[in-house]
């Protein structure tokens, strides 16, 4: 028996607006069991009523953690080992219908199969001050032998680092994501994934993928759709990705991606990442196949430098910053306010509709931008790196390929950080 471990605090009044709270009991967890607290983090969450507070204490837990509940699990330099087993933590709602607030704090989460930490169909989850290191350790080549059928999109990277499948008003903060195939992945495999914020991470040394993307998939069984639900209205801010995709198959820092017919990325908002040494570009917009959606995405106020060439159908002519690539027409994607440097092409677009690049610091010093496709390009208002414009190439960035206007141009360097 252990109801004895449950620390219940009650009921507290509330003088104000005379409410009354309700609090959840709080569990402690340590690596011995000592002091009336649990000796592993499973067996205090299947214990847990909704609600309550898990406190875990120091040590290593070899173990899976699957949570169908709202909860708060809290490590305290807690070490989960998932050495042989799917996933560090598995918030999953597919099991417990409108699962939210968990919130999940303080582990460090290693040598999962798959995931470190999968968030599938919840809502309302955090996840925050964790390390997600060196997992998808089942990654053999471009196969994720093992890996469920509700995951049709991973077999590539076994997932990622931290997943986000089917979730929406999730925050993802201030994590070290390092060593996995990939950093942190938002599909759609399983439902829509919308309204997300990804924050104040760091993804460094993902080797096999991107450092952050949002990639809509072809839908599981389980999503209930032919066509995939969409990955849309996802905020993306002020993370560092660093050094990600730089080996077979590769990644951008941060990327957009549509797979199939009827996929969609659409309406994302990238906004004051620093990304550097990807693979690939700094950020990849991809839309592989006409009927895609890759529409509305916001791509501001980054720092981009010394990354590398797209490949493929989406390949570049050199290493670049920002790359756009689309078969069909990709509507009221906009570039503004970045800082691109160090790159043979700063911003590459490839997509039959217009596509804004405006009031950008565009340094690489050699091609700022390259129109390689066949739609319009408006990149007015642009530094190029002096106060002569693109037609001078002594010390400015140029343009490339037709379509490109480029005139008006900023005659000293865009604003791009903000000044109240």
């Amino acid at each position: 028996m252990h109801s004895f471990k449950h620390l219940f605090f009650g009921m507290a009044v509330i003088a104000s607006a005379g409410s009354i709270a309700a609090h959840g009991a709080t569990l402690c967890v340590n690596s011995n069991g000592s002091d009336r607290c649990y000796n592993t983090i499973s067996e205090a969450v299947t214990v847990a009523a909704p609600n309550d507070q898990i406190n875990v204490g120091p040590g290593t837990y070899r173990e899976s953690v699957l949570i169908t509940k709202p909860l708060s699990l809290n490590g305290n330099n807690a070490i989960i080992d998932a050495s042989g087993l799917s996933r560090g933590i598995f918030v999953n709602g597919m099991a417990a219908a409108k699962l939210a607030q968990v919130h999940i704090s303080g582990f460090t989460v290693r040598k999962a199969n798959f995931e470190g930490i999968l968030i599938a169909n919840a809502s309302a989850v955090s996840v925050s001050d964790n390390v997600i290191l060196d997992n998808n350790r089942s990654l053999a080549g471009v196969t994720c032998p093992g890996i469920e059928a509700f995951e049709p999109g991973e077999q590539n990277d076994c997932g990622e680092g931290i997943h986000l499948l089917g979730a929406d008003h999730t925050i993802v903060t201030h994590n070290t994501v390092r060593g996995n195939s990939g950093g942190i992945l938002l599909s759609d495999d399983t439902g829509p994934t919308h309204d997300n914020l990804v924050s104040f991470n760091n993804v460094m040394d993902n080797k096999f993928a991107c450092g952050i993307v949002l990639a809509s998939h072809v839908p599981a069984t389980v999503a209930g759709s032919s066509v995939p639900p969409g990955v849309f209205h996802n905020t993306i801010f002020g993370n560092h990705s660093e050094h990600n995709g730089f080996e077979a198959g590769g990644g951008a820092g941060i990327g957009i991606f549509a797979s199939i017919p009827g996929a969609a990325s659409y309406g994302n908002v990238i906004v004051n990442n620093f990304l550097d040494r990807s693979g690939h570009p700094g950020i990849a917009l991809h839309a592989h196949a006409p009927g895609q959606n890759l529409n509305d995405n916001m791509i501001v106020g980054n720092t981009i430098s010394d990354n590398g060439a797209d490949t493929a159908d989406a390949a570049t002519p050199g290493p670049t910053g920002i790359n756009v690539f689309s078969v069909g027409p990709a509507t009221g994607n906009i570039i503004s306010g970045n800082s691109i440097q160090r790159e043979t092409d700063d911003v590459v677009v490839n997509d039959p509709a217009l596509v804004q690049v405006q009031f950008n610091n565009l340094l690489g010093r050699d091609v700022g931008v390259d129109n390689i496709g066949t739609g319009t390009v408006d990149a007015v208002w642009n530094w190029w790196g002096c106060s002569n414009g693109p037609e001078s190439r002594r010390l400015c960035s140029a343009t490339g390929g037709p379509n490109v206007i480029a005139s008006p141009w900023l005659e000293v360097a865009a604003p791009v950080q903000a000044n109240f």
